[in-house]
C-alpha cells in the first residue's frame, strides 16, 4: 500500500473517531462531565508522556518545562482545549449534539475570522460572502428560537483560538498536547481525590472500563490524524475533515432523534452553503497557485 492510501485510510479513521465521539460520552451519561474530562486528562497525559519517552523527546520536554514563559502559554492552550471537551462532553451527555457539530461545521470560518484579526490575513470576496452566510445562518437561529447558540460559538472560537495560539508555539501537536494534558492533570487528579476517586469501582465494570479508555480514545485518534497529515496534502485533510461534524450530525437526527426543525434546516443550510463557497475557494486558489 502506498503512502497516500495509508494517509487517506487514517484520515478516514480519525475523523471517523472523532465523529463517532458522542457514541462514547453518551455511554458515560451518568457520570458527570467534570469527571469525564479528569479521567480524560490523566489518561491522555500518561498515554502522551509513554509516547514521548518512546521516541526518544524526553530531551525537548524537560526543556520545554524549563522555559516559564512557553508554560504559561501553554497552561493558556491547555485551559482552552480543556475548557472545549467539557462543553463538548456535557452538550453530548445533555442531547445537545446538534448544537456541537454546528460548532465543528462553522470551526473553519471561525478560523478565517481569527487569523484575519489576529494574524492579518485578508478576505478575499468569496470569503467574505462565506462568513456572512455563515453568520445569517447562525441569526436564523437566534432570530427562530430567541435563543443564542451559545454553545456552538464556544466551541468553534475556543477550538479556533486553541488552533491560533498552538500555530503561534510552533511545537508538534502530540508533544503540544503531552505538554498542555500535563499541566493540567494535577488538577485533574486533585478533583478526582476531592471526589474519592468519582464513579470508578462504584458502579460496573463497563463504566470503570470506559473511564479508563478516555486516554486511549483521545489519543488514537491524534496519532491517526498526524500519519494523515504527513502523507496528504492540507487540502485534502481539509475536504475530509467534515466527515466529523457530519458524523455528529447524523447521530443526532437519527440515533439520539433530537429536533430538527425548519429552522434548524435554514441554518444548517446557510452553513452548509457557506462552507461549499469557502471550500471550492481554497480548492481553486491551491491550484491556481
Amino acid at each position: 500500500m502506498d503512502s497516500a492510501a495509508i494517509g487517506l485510510l487514517n484520515a478516514l479513521g480519525c475523523f471517523t473517531l472523532w465523529g463517532s465521539f458522542p457514541i462514547y460520552f453518551k455511554l458515560l451519561q451518568h457520570v458527570p462531565a467534570l469527571e469525564v474530562l479528569a479521567y480524560r486528562v490523566v489518561g491522555s497525559a500518561v498515554l502522551l508522556l509513554a509516547l514521548i519517552l518512546a521516541w526518544g523527546q524526553w530531551p525537548t520536554l524537560r526543556s520545554a518545562f524549563r522555559q516559564r514563559r512557553r508554560l504559561g502559554f501553554y497552561l493558556l492552550t491547555a485551559l482552552l482545549i480543556s475548557g472545549n471537551w467539557l462543553l463538548y462532553i456535557w452538550a453530548v451527555q445533555n442531547g445537545r449534539i446538534l448544537e456541537a457539530s454546528l460548532g465543528y461545521y462553522i470551526n473553519p470560518l471561525v478560523n478565517v475570522l481569527l487569523g484575519m484579526i489576529f494574524l492579518g490575513e485578508r478576505l478575499n470576496p468569496r470569503q467574505g460572502i462565506a462568513v456572512l452566510i455563515a453568520a445569517t445562518g447562525v441569526l436564523a437561529l437566534v432570530i427562530g428560537y430567541g435563543v443564542f447558540p451559545w454553545i456552538s460559538l464556544t466551541l468553534a472560537f475556543s477550538f479556533g483560538s486553541y488552533g491560533l495560539l498552538r500555530k503561534k508555539a510552533g511545537r508538534a501537536a502530540t508533544l503540544g498536547l503531552c505538554i498542555e494534558t500535563l499541566l493540567i492533570a494535577p488538577m485533574a487528579l486533585l478533583f478526582l481525590a476531592t471526589q474519592g476517586g468519582g464513579t470508578l469501582g462504584q458502579v460496573d465494570g463497563y463504566t470503570d472500563a470506559l473511564l479508563l479508555a478516555a486516554g486511549l480514545v483521545t489519543v488514537i485518534p491524534l496519532l491517526m490524524f498526524l500519519q494523515a497529515t504527513q502523507r496528504l496534502r492540507l487540502s485534502t485533510v481539509g475536504l475530509i475533515q467534515y466527515l466529523t461534524p457530519t458524523l455528529q450530525f447524523l447521530l443526532a437526527v437519527m440515533v439520539y432523534r433530537e429536533p430538527f426543525t425548519r429552522i434548524h434546516l435554514t441554518a444548517f443550510g446557510c452553513i452548509w452553503l457557506a462552507l461549499a463557497l469557502y471550500t471550492l475557494d481554497a480548492w481553486f486558489g491551491r491550484h491556481r497557485s
